[in-house]
């Protein structure tokens, strides 16, 4: 498959938090709409595009995410610095000294950076200590509350990282801010693309969940809504590869192919789908690595636990430096994935999923 660039620079470069996932939901439907037969939309914003193969085959959801990790204004200081909250799990660390877009309920953008005390002024003993994230603000350039407020910015309003997404010197691998997870966003969209082009035995539903990042809450309506017999959640995982990581931690290279998640915080992968899937990647001759993350968790922790109980597993893409302004993925993980679930979803009829089913 040819790596459709464009689109991921579109998506990775969206500003979109839990709560605000309105441009990366456009960027779907542009993307899908001369495939899906229609859209289904849930009350706090998912959206899923329908493709039939066979109406009477099994009901199937394939889901990313479409928020990152971001902040939320909560207060604008007298001098015209903004304090946040942060949406979603952020380390302060990895916070400090960073470009940010601020984005007005009118979808007007300003620019600002991190700021807090200089190592200059702090005791030898806080220099030692993490950064107290309540202690970090935006620095907009302004010089008091009124002229921000002049600018359309107000409590609620949403604070993202800024970074521009590029390829890191004619490599296969590809930097940008929000890989978690408009990279499952691509999948869902690719996925469809092939499926309607080469045929499939199933009721696809391939879309998107919202807040993903603060507490997998979307799938559990999306999963309602779409009443599926199975669902597989598109993310990202850890991955193990840089110095100083350990296998304890997380072991999965990036370039080997997609992550099989088989446990993790939020879900015990259903034994007889996670057997159906690893038998079609080793089929197919598909890389991929079994993957164990014992901190996190993604959206199939939800939809698992929906309705009277539906089996999922999660299929992910290793990225480096995740929950941070620069996160790094290998372009054929990207592909790998895209040709796995591809290949899943081909092999499902009501035989297979009966006998998935069994096999709990």
């Amino acid at each position: 498959m040819t790596v459709d660039e464009t689109l991921l620079v579109k998506l990775t470069e969206a500003n979109a938090i839990g709560g605000n996932e309105g441009q990366v939901r456009s960027i779907f439907k542009e993307a899908t709409k001369s495939v899906a037969e229609d859209y289904l939309e849930d009350g706090l914003g998912g959206i899923f595009a329908q493709h039939t193969g066979n109406e009477k085959g099994p009901r199937v959801m394939i889901a990313g995410h479409m928020d990152e990790v971001g902040f939320m204004v909560s207060q604008i200081t007298e001098k015209g610095f903004l304090k946040f909250v942060p949406i979603g799990g952020w380390w302060s660390q990895v916070v400090l000294a960073q470009q940010v877009t601020v984005t007005t309920r009118d979808g007007k953008t300003f620019h600002g950076v991190t700021g807090s005390k200089p190592p200059h002024v702090l005791t030898p003993e806080a220099r030692k200590k993490p950064v107290d994230m309540k202690d970090v603000f935006v620095d907009l350039g302004a010089s008091s509350k009124e002229q921000v407020l002049e600018w359309g910015i107000r409590p609620g309003d949403m604070i993202t990282p800024y970074i521009k997404t590029q390829r890191m010197n004619g490599t296969p691998f590809l930097l940008g801010k929000a890989w978690d997870n408009r990279i499952g966003v691509a999948v869902a969209i690719e996925v469809l693309k092939e499926l309607a082009a080469s045929g499939h035995e199933t009721v696809l539903f391939s879309g998107a969940n919202v807040q993903e990042e603060v507490g997998l809450r979307g799938a559990k309506v999306a999963t309602h809504l779409l009443n599926p017999d199975l669902s597989i959640a598109l993310d990202t995982g850890t991955a193990g590869d840089t110095p100083g990581m350990t296998e304890k931690e997380a072991d999965s290279v990036l370039g080997k192919g997609p992550q099989v998640i088989i446990y993790d915080a939020s879900m015990i992968a259903h034994k007889g789908f996670r057997e159906f899937v690893i038998d079609v990647a080793e089929a197919e001759g598909i890389p991929f690595q079994y993957t164990f993350i014992t901190g996190g968790g993604t959206d199939a922790g939800s939809q698992h636990q929906s309705l009277n109980g539906v089996p999922s597993i999660a299929i992910t893409v290793p990225v480096r430096y995740l929950h941070s302004h620069t996160s790094m993925i290998h372009e054929d993980d990207f592909k790998n994935t895209v040709r796995l679930v591809v290949a899943i979803i081909k092999k499902l009829n009501q035989d297979t999923l009966k006998t998935i089913k069994e096999n709990a």
